[in-house]
């Protein structure tokens, strides 16, 4: 089981930290995507790292905004997210994928992940 938290309301430059806490499985053995759905748009991958925390993966929408880290000893991923813009705005999902380390490309695909959480609205509005 996956639960994504930390979502909210910021302005336009501002910041948010988005959590992913993970329960049920051994989390240590698992890379993580975050994903993210605007309304009326498809599921877009975002970022993604894999089970060591030591290679981790952007989209180029986001890439020097967004930071994926983890914890294993939390069972937590993290996604900070800075200089935030009003097209960031949609609801925010984490997942498991199929394995410990994705073969680049493959990461951002949802048909990759066998698990999902509920997601967190982020909205970026002045």
């Amino acid at each position: 089981q996956l639960q994504a938290s930390g979502g909210g309301l910021v302005q336009p430059g501002g910041s948010l930290r988005l959590s992913c806490a993970a329960s049920g499985f051994n989390f240590d053995n698992y890379a993580i995507g975050w994903f993210r759905q605007a309304p009326g748009k498809g599921r877009e991958g975002v970022s993604g790292i894999n089970s060591s925390g030591r290679r981790t993966f952007y989209s180029n929408s986001v890439k020097g905004r967004f930071k994926v880290s983890r914890e294993n000893a939390k069972d937590t991923v993290y996604l900070q997210m800075d200089s935030l813009k009003p097209e960031d705005t949609a609801v925010y999902f984490c997942a498991r994928f199929l394995g410990s380390n994705p073969i680049t490309g493959t990461w951002a695909a949802p048909s990759q992940y066998d698990s999902w959480g509920q997601g967190t609205q982020v909205t970026v509005s002045s």
